[in-house]
Protein backbone atom coordinates (compact mmCIF):
# COMPACT_ATOMS: atom_id res chain seq x y z
CA UNK A 1 0.00 0.00 0.00
CA UNK A 2 1.18 3.57 -1.11
CA UNK A 3 2.36 6.14 1.56
CA UNK A 4 -0.81 8.33 -0.35
CA UNK A 5 -3.35 5.49 0.09
CA UNK A 6 -2.46 4.70 3.46
CA UNK A 7 -2.98 8.52 4.51
CA UNK A 8 -6.26 8.77 2.85
CA UNK A 9 -7.64 5.35 4.76
CA UNK A 10 -6.11 7.02 7.97
CA UNK A 11 -8.35 10.03 7.46
CA UNK A 12 -11.00 8.29 6.42
CA UNK A 13 -11.19 6.10 9.31
CA UNK A 14 -10.78 8.78 11.58
CA UNK A 15 -13.85 10.20 10.28
CA UNK A 16 -15.56 7.07 10.57
CA UNK A 17 -14.90 6.88 13.76
CA UNK A 18 -16.65 10.08 14.80
CA UNK A 19 -20.17 11.45 15.21
CA UNK A 20 -19.82 14.42 12.64
CA UNK A 21 -20.77 12.63 9.54
CA UNK A 22 -23.66 12.09 11.07
CA UNK A 23 -24.58 15.31 12.37
CA UNK A 24 -23.65 16.76 8.83
CA UNK A 25 -25.99 13.89 7.21
CA UNK A 26 -28.90 14.63 9.50
CA UNK A 27 -28.60 17.80 8.90
CA UNK A 28 -28.73 18.13 5.25
CA UNK A 29 -32.10 15.36 5.40
CA UNK A 30 -33.61 18.12 7.75
CA UNK A 31 -32.72 21.13 4.97
CA UNK A 32 -33.80 18.57 2.03
CA UNK A 33 -37.11 18.00 4.32
CA UNK A 34 -37.62 21.68 4.84
CA UNK A 35 -37.14 21.88 1.02
CA UNK A 36 -39.96 19.38 0.62
CA UNK A 37 -42.13 21.37 2.99
CA UNK A 38 -41.79 24.64 1.74
CA UNK A 39 -43.28 22.70 -1.58
CA UNK A 40 -45.79 21.35 0.08
CA UNK A 41 -47.14 24.96 1.32
CA UNK A 42 -46.80 26.47 -1.99
CA UNK A 43 -48.58 23.71 -3.29
CA UNK A 44 -51.84 24.80 -1.50
CA UNK A 45 -51.83 27.68 0.57
CA UNK A 46 -54.80 27.25 2.00
CA UNK A 47 -54.60 24.07 2.99
CA UNK A 48 -51.16 24.97 4.87
CA UNK A 49 -53.22 27.41 6.96
CA UNK A 50 -55.93 24.79 8.10
CA UNK A 51 -52.75 22.49 9.05
CA UNK A 52 -51.38 25.16 11.09
CA UNK A 53 -48.45 25.04 9.11
CA UNK A 54 -48.67 28.81 8.13
CA UNK A 55 -49.79 31.47 10.52
CA UNK A 56 -53.10 33.45 9.53
CA UNK A 57 -50.96 36.83 8.43
CA UNK A 58 -48.36 34.70 7.08
CA UNK A 59 -47.86 34.60 3.30
CA UNK A 60 -45.15 32.93 0.93
CA UNK A 61 -45.55 34.66 -2.73
CA UNK A 62 -43.46 34.50 -5.57
CA UNK A 63 -42.55 30.53 -5.74
CA UNK A 64 -43.94 27.69 -7.40
CA UNK A 65 -44.29 24.02 -6.46
CA UNK A 66 -42.66 22.12 -9.51
CA UNK A 67 -39.62 20.39 -10.41
CA UNK A 68 -37.63 23.25 -11.46
CA UNK A 69 -38.32 25.07 -8.22
CA UNK A 70 -37.78 22.81 -5.71
CA UNK A 71 -34.14 21.86 -7.36
CA UNK A 72 -33.54 25.42 -7.11
CA UNK A 73 -33.83 25.16 -3.65
CA UNK A 74 -31.96 22.18 -2.97
CA UNK A 75 -29.04 23.96 -5.00
CA UNK A 76 -29.35 27.06 -2.38
CA UNK A 77 -29.93 24.88 0.69
CA UNK A 78 -26.34 23.37 -0.49
CA UNK A 79 -25.21 26.89 -0.78
CA UNK A 80 -26.00 27.94 1.87
CA UNK A 81 -26.07 24.89 4.27
CA UNK A 82 -22.65 24.39 3.08
CA UNK A 83 -20.87 27.36 3.17
CA UNK A 84 -21.18 26.37 6.95
CA UNK A 85 -21.57 22.68 7.04
CA UNK A 86 -18.27 22.42 4.53
CA UNK A 87 -16.16 24.63 6.49
CA UNK A 88 -16.92 22.54 9.90
CA UNK A 89 -15.87 19.76 8.12
CA UNK A 90 -12.52 21.09 7.27
CA UNK A 91 -12.22 22.75 9.94
CA UNK A 92 -12.81 19.62 12.09
CA UNK A 93 -10.62 17.49 9.97
CA UNK A 94 -7.13 20.04 9.93
CA UNK A 95 -8.19 21.32 13.84
CA UNK A 96 -8.35 18.00 15.54
CA UNK A 97 -4.70 17.08 15.31
CA UNK A 98 -3.57 19.92 17.18
CA UNK A 99 -6.70 19.98 20.06
CA UNK A 100 -6.29 16.84 20.54
CA UNK A 101 -2.24 16.93 20.82
CA UNK A 102 -2.46 13.98 17.91
CA UNK A 103 -0.21 16.44 15.13
CA UNK A 104 3.45 15.46 16.63
CA UNK A 105 2.64 11.68 16.30
CA UNK A 106 1.21 12.05 12.82
CA UNK A 107 4.22 14.32 11.54
CA UNK A 108 6.43 11.39 12.97
CA UNK A 109 5.12 8.91 10.53
CA UNK A 110 7.24 8.42 7.28
CA UNK A 111 4.44 9.80 5.53
CA UNK A 112 5.29 13.22 3.53
CA UNK A 113 3.40 16.79 4.72
CA UNK A 114 1.93 17.23 1.82
CA UNK A 115 0.72 13.39 1.42
CA UNK A 116 -1.21 14.20 4.45
CA UNK A 117 -2.67 17.53 3.52
CA UNK A 118 -3.94 15.80 0.25
CA UNK A 119 -5.29 13.24 2.03
CA UNK A 120 -7.69 15.61 4.61
CA UNK A 121 -8.47 17.28 1.78
CA UNK A 122 -9.17 14.65 -0.77
CA UNK A 123 -11.38 13.07 2.21
CA UNK A 124 -13.30 16.23 3.25
CA UNK A 125 -14.48 16.79 -0.50
CA UNK A 126 -15.48 13.51 -1.16
CA UNK A 127 -16.96 13.72 2.24
CA UNK A 128 -18.91 17.36 0.89
CA UNK A 129 -19.54 15.87 -2.33
CA UNK A 130 -21.52 12.93 -0.54
CA UNK A 131 -23.74 15.21 0.92
CA UNK A 132 -24.42 16.63 -1.69
CA UNK A 133 -25.29 13.94 -3.57
CA UNK A 134 -28.00 12.99 -0.42
CA UNK A 135 -29.47 15.96 -0.92
CA UNK A 136 -30.28 15.60 -4.47
CA UNK A 137 -31.11 11.49 -3.91
CA UNK A 138 -33.83 12.77 -0.70
CA UNK A 139 -34.84 15.96 -2.60
CA UNK A 140 -36.49 13.27 -6.02
CA UNK A 141 -37.73 11.05 -3.33
CA UNK A 142 -40.00 13.97 -1.59
CA UNK A 143 -40.70 15.70 -4.86
CA UNK A 144 -42.16 12.50 -5.88
CA UNK A 145 -43.85 11.85 -2.96
CA UNK A 146 -45.58 15.65 -2.64
CA UNK A 147 -46.50 14.38 -7.17
CA UNK A 148 -44.73 17.66 -8.11
CA UNK A 149 -44.97 18.68 -11.30
CA UNK A 150 -42.88 19.50 -14.47
CA UNK A 151 -40.52 16.71 -14.23
CA UNK A 152 -38.66 15.29 -16.85
CA UNK A 153 -34.69 13.92 -17.34
CA UNK A 154 -33.56 16.86 -18.61
CA UNK A 155 -34.99 19.51 -15.90
CA UNK A 156 -33.75 16.29 -13.25
CA UNK A 157 -30.54 16.88 -14.86
CA UNK A 158 -30.22 20.25 -15.03
CA UNK A 159 -30.73 20.32 -11.27
CA UNK A 160 -27.85 17.93 -10.55
CA UNK A 161 -25.73 19.76 -12.48
CA UNK A 162 -26.50 22.92 -10.65
CA UNK A 163 -26.16 21.88 -7.06
CA UNK A 164 -22.96 19.51 -8.07
CA UNK A 165 -21.79 22.45 -9.19
CA UNK A 166 -23.00 24.91 -6.48
CA UNK A 167 -21.24 22.42 -4.10
CA UNK A 168 -17.89 22.21 -5.99
CA UNK A 169 -17.90 26.26 -5.73
CA UNK A 170 -18.35 26.15 -1.99
CA UNK A 171 -15.95 23.22 -1.26
CA UNK A 172 -12.99 25.54 -3.37
CA UNK A 173 -14.26 28.67 -0.83
CA UNK A 174 -13.77 27.10 2.58
CA UNK A 175 -10.28 25.56 1.97
CA UNK A 176 -8.92 28.39 3.55
CA UNK A 177 -10.35 27.30 6.49
CA UNK A 178 -8.11 24.80 6.52
CA UNK A 179 -5.54 26.90 6.70
CA UNK A 180 -6.36 28.75 9.45
CA UNK A 181 -7.58 25.76 11.70
CA UNK A 182 -4.03 24.57 11.15
CA UNK A 183 -2.16 28.22 11.30
CA UNK A 184 -4.31 28.83 14.79
CA UNK A 185 -3.15 25.06 15.44
CA UNK A 186 -7.22 24.16 16.66
CA UNK A 187 -10.83 25.00 15.95
CA UNK A 188 -11.25 28.27 17.38
CA UNK A 189 -9.52 30.37 14.34
CA UNK A 190 -11.25 28.29 11.68
CA UNK A 191 -14.55 29.16 13.36
CA UNK A 192 -13.74 32.92 13.59
CA UNK A 193 -12.83 33.06 9.65
CA UNK A 194 -15.72 30.84 9.02
CA UNK A 195 -18.14 33.10 11.03
CA UNK A 196 -16.36 36.51 9.44
CA UNK A 197 -16.70 35.10 5.76
CA UNK A 198 -20.64 33.98 6.08
CA UNK A 199 -20.99 37.45 6.96
CA UNK A 200 -19.05 38.78 4.48
CA UNK A 201 -20.87 37.24 1.87
CA UNK A 202 -23.87 37.96 2.90
CA UNK A 203 -23.36 41.59 3.20
CA UNK A 204 -21.14 42.53 0.30
CA UNK A 205 -24.02 40.32 -1.61
CA UNK A 206 -26.48 43.12 -0.16
CA UNK A 207 -24.26 45.70 -1.62
CA UNK A 208 -24.66 44.09 -4.70
CA UNK A 209 -20.91 43.21 -5.01
CA UNK A 210 -21.85 39.33 -4.33
CA UNK A 211 -20.19 38.37 -8.17
CA UNK A 212 -16.85 39.90 -7.10
CA UNK A 213 -16.73 38.09 -3.45
CA UNK A 214 -15.67 34.61 -3.85
CA UNK A 215 -17.85 33.66 -0.52
CA UNK A 216 -20.59 34.68 -1.84
CA UNK A 217 -20.35 33.59 -5.52
CA UNK A 218 -21.92 29.91 -4.69
CA UNK A 219 -24.74 31.58 -2.99
CA UNK A 220 -25.47 33.73 -6.30
CA UNK A 221 -24.99 31.08 -8.88
CA UNK A 222 -28.76 29.34 -7.65
CA UNK A 223 -30.35 32.70 -7.85
CA UNK A 224 -30.69 33.51 -4.51
CA UNK A 225 -31.22 36.87 -5.02
CA UNK A 226 -33.64 36.34 -7.78
CA UNK A 227 -34.16 36.85 -11.16
CA UNK A 228 -32.90 39.88 -12.72
CA UNK A 229 -29.78 40.03 -10.35
CA UNK A 230 -26.51 40.26 -11.77
CA UNK A 231 -25.42 36.48 -12.13
CA UNK A 232 -21.70 35.70 -11.30
CA UNK A 233 -19.21 36.00 -14.28
CA UNK A 234 -15.70 34.95 -15.40
CA UNK A 235 -14.49 37.11 -12.82
CA UNK A 236 -16.55 35.20 -10.06
CA UNK A 237 -15.66 31.87 -10.78
CA UNK A 238 -11.80 32.92 -11.38
CA UNK A 239 -11.78 34.18 -7.86
CA UNK A 240 -13.44 31.33 -6.48
CA UNK A 241 -10.90 28.96 -8.69
CA UNK A 242 -7.71 31.62 -6.79
CA UNK A 243 -9.38 31.04 -3.31
CA UNK A 244 -9.68 27.51 -3.51
CA UNK A 245 -5.84 26.97 -4.74
CA UNK A 246 -4.67 29.39 -2.56
CA UNK A 247 -6.46 27.68 0.50
CA UNK A 248 -4.99 24.25 -0.35
CA UNK A 249 -1.42 25.08 -1.33
CA UNK A 250 -1.19 27.69 1.63
CA UNK A 251 -2.15 24.94 4.25
CA UNK A 252 -0.14 22.43 2.64
CA UNK A 253 3.10 24.45 2.55
CA UNK A 254 2.07 25.55 6.15
CA UNK A 255 1.95 21.80 7.26
CA UNK A 256 5.40 21.80 5.01
CA UNK A 257 7.46 24.21 6.72
CA UNK A 258 5.77 25.39 10.12
CA UNK A 259 7.37 23.92 13.14
CA UNK A 260 5.25 21.47 14.90
CA UNK A 261 6.25 21.77 18.46
CA UNK A 262 3.17 20.75 20.21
Amino acid sequence: MSTATAAMWTELLKARRSRLPWVTAAAFTIAAGFGGLIMFILQDVRRARALGLLGTKAALTGGTADWPAYFALLAQITAVGGAVLFGVIVIWTFGREFSQGTAKDLLALPTPRTTIVAAKFAVTTGWSLALAIQTYLLGLVIGAALGLPGWSAAVAATGLGKLLLTAALTIAVVTPFAFAASAGRGYLAGIGALFLAVFLAQVIALLGYGPYFPWSVPALVTDIAGPGRQPPGPLGYGLVAIVGIAGTLGTALWWKHADQDR
